[in-house]
């Protein structure tokens, strides 16, 4: 493409795809890089929804729908109205003067193209950390998820595995112990990095059990649930490998933690110490003229679709108001 855009999207899960529906509501006619960053192995098109099955708490869907289909929802309204898609991933974003210049990796096809415009927004997201083990991957959806807020009530009277040691880990576990039965901790470690009255909080809990010195080794899966957990002991508890029976309909919680899609930013936006956007008060504006964030790019407490499609919006009507101030 040679045209110079008036807005680009980077990012196409609920807070692009929001945007995109907003941009061209307005006229504008953005076009919304599909896959987002490409130095993330799990920014897929459509965001982290697409690892998702059946999504009960997303306003409109009283009996569920699942993560792709919602998506493609969002994406028929954005398209209706004129978005501009372009399949691939960015992987170098140029944004030292205007018109800024994205270079954009076409993996399917095996071509690169430019795309030039005039204002941004980054909605690139955050990717969860894994385990780094095969059947994670493979059960993602299926039992394994990296939500507690998103998927917990799936879980009623069945027993979770939650892996993690910090704060997070442990809110997601007193979470869900308002659905499941028991919600086993798994620590490579004796010692926990949560604040100490997380740990109490958690200790006493009737409902929480600990698995410490462990690492998960293997997952064991059915169709959409788990059955069991091998684990393998480290430090004192080294060469100890057993199984956890967390079935029939059992679920894994990785809790470790979440790394911003910021990578192509970095010198050219201000981020905080942990690597997300900063933005200028509740806007979403980032520290350079035209480009906007929504997302969670920016958001690293919330983490909802319905959250993201509220920054999207806001992000969206930021940035209209921009171009308008600026004539363009």
């Amino acid at each position: 493409m040679t045209d110079i855009h008036k807005v680009a999207i980077i990012g196409s899960g609920p807070a692009g795809l929001t945007a995109a529906i907003y941009a061209s509501r307005a006229k504008l006619t953005p076009v919304c890089i599909e896959g987002g960053d490409i130095t993330s192995k799990t920014d897929l098109p459509g965001g982290q929804l697409m690892l998702t099955t059946d999504v009960e708490n997303f306003p409109g869907f009283p009996d569920g729908i699942m993560g792709p289909d919602l998506m493609d929802k969002f994406k028929s309204q954005a398209a209706r109205f004129g978005t501009i898609f372009v399949p691939g991933r960015v992987i170098k974003a140029d944004l030292s003067k205007r018109p800024f210049v994205l270079e954009v990796d076409r993996q399917m096809e095996g071509t690169k193209e430019t795309i030039r415009c005039e204002s941004l927004i980054v909605a690139t997201g955050a990717s969860a950390r894994y385990l780094g083990i095969p059947s994670e991957q493979q059960l993602l959806g299926k039992g394994v998820t990296t939500c507690a807020t998103c998927d917990g009530a799936f879980f009623r009277d069945k027993h979770v595995v939650v892996v993690g040691a910090g704060d997070s880990a442990m809110e997601e576990a007193g979470f869900l112990t308002r659905f499941a039965h028991t919600v086993t901790i798994v620590h490579r470690r004796e010692e926990l990095r949560a604040s100490k009255i997380m740990i109490e909080r958690a200790r006493a809990n009737e409902k929480i059990k600990w698995k410490l010195n462990r690492v998960v080794k293997e997952i064991h899966g059915g169709e959409r649930f788990l059955d069991a957990v091998t684990l393998v002991g480290t430090g004192p508890d080294e060469g100890l490998e057993e199984r956890l029976e967390i079935g029939p309909a059992g679920g894994l919680f990785i809790a470790i933690g979440h790394s911003p899609n910021a990578a192509l930013f970095e010198g050219q936006l201000d981020l905080h110490d942990n690597g997300y956007l900063k933005t200028e008060g509740s806007t979403s504006r980032s520290s350079l003229e035209g480009v906007f964030a929504a997302d969670d790019i920016h958001d690293h407490h919330y983490r909802q679709a319905i959250t993201a499609s509220g920054a999207g919006c806001k992000a969206a009507i930021d940035c209209e108001k921009w171009l308008e101030s600026e004539g363009l």
